[in-house]
């Protein structure tokens, strides 16, 4: 296993324009409520898994934006409302703690759809967090940088880093960071071969903010407070089988914890309700593979998509199990990825 200890970030001259990239990742212990909204603490730490091949790639330029705001993009239109609002608010913060005073242009492309449960704000936050703090010529190491991502979106501390991710939940703003468990070598993870395979039956946005929704189910489920105990131990059992290398295990862990989630928001008054007739299909599509000797085991974010983990050398024949069984779903495979990229930026 590697050493638990931040990575430090490429060191670089502080530069006015920066590109950076990051990755979705896919939580196996989850992110269910905030114990500070404002500082973005949650109530458990997480486990995550890294992807290959979905990536949010953004520019930041702190050049004036557009006057008295930021210039904000995309993939290729201006936002409004909520999401412009998030933007703008993370970039302040990034201006109060780099002392910069210019407004920004944000020029971000994403391959993953937005607000469907598939982790883009992860990616985008990550990735934001990445080019503005670099373009502001801030020089964070991995840690400081996951604590930022983290304002932004809670799930985008751990796409700073690749492979295996644990996100500490902590008290404070200092406490609460990512760090990587199981780094990727070419496209797996030492002694566990992990492979998602990611089942997409609707790319449409979310019928409830994730946000919203963790305020309704903290507020209004008698379930939650149970899931959050239970948490705490399927965390402990699923780092436990990290080290052990039993995929298995973690799989199994990872699936109850993530029923448990959503039976937690399910029991809430009024209830949420994010999964498909077809959602239910893929669960016991799972299990019957499971019955049929092949490793899957599936875990649901906010949203009806399943992701289904396996070994990396049946995530193929998962999938095509997956493809003959749903028929209209997008189904892929994706591998163990890696944490931010930066690309040289012009000065």
């Amino acid at each position: 296993m590697t050493s638990p200890q931040s990575p430090a970030m490429p060191s670089r001259p502080a530069a006015s324009t920066a590109t950076a990239s990051a990755n979705t990742n896919i939580a196996l212990i989850k992110y269910w409520g905030k114990a500070d909204e404002s500082l973005m603490i949650p109530t458990t730490s997480s486990l995550s898994l890294t992807l290959d091949d979905t990536w949010t790639t953004t520019t930041v330029s702190f050049d004036g934006g557009a006057g008295d705001a930021d210039a904000v993009r995309i993939n290729g239109s201006a936002p409004n409302g909520t999401v412009l609002a998030r933007v703008t608010r993370f970039l302040d913060l990034v201006r109060e703690r780099s002392g910069i005073a210019q407004r920004a242009s944000v020029d971000s492309t994403s391959t993953v759809p937005l607000a469907a449960g598939l982790a883009s704000s992860a990616a985008g936050f990550a990735a934001l967090a990445a080019a503005a703090s670099r373009a502001a010529g801030m020089d964070l190491d991995g840690r400081a940088l996951s604590r930022l991502a983290r304002r932004g979106s809670g799930s985008a501390a751990r796409s700073v880093f690749g492979g295996l991710v644990l996100w500490n939940a902590g008290d404070d703003d200092a406490t609460s960071y990512a760090e990587p468990i199981e780094e990727p070598a070419g496209d797996t993870v030492s002694g566990l071969d992990p492979a998602m395979v990611v089942v997409v039956l609707s790319d449409g946005r979310k019928t409830i903010s994730s946000t919203q929704a963790m305020r309704r189910t903290m507020a209004a489920s008698p379930l939650y407070p149970a899931w959050v105990e239970a948490s705490r131990g399927d965390l402990r059992a699923a780092l436990e089988a990290v080290r052990s290398g039993d995929l298995a295990r973690l799989g199994e862990v990872a699936e109850a914890n993530a029923l448990g989630m959503h039976a937690s928001m399910m029991a809430a008054r009024p209830a949420i309700m994010y999964w498909l007739p077809r959602t239910v299909e893929v669960l016991h599509t799972i299990r019957a593979m499971r019955q049929d000797g092949l490793p899957a085991w599936a875990t649901i974010d906010a949203g009806p998509n399943v992701k289904v983990l396996t070994r990396g050398s049946s995530a193929e024949q998962v999938a095509t199990a997956l493809r003959e069984s749903v028929p209209g779903a997008a189904v892929s495979v994706r591998r163990p990825g890696a944490g931010v990229r930066f690309e040289e930026a012009s000065r």
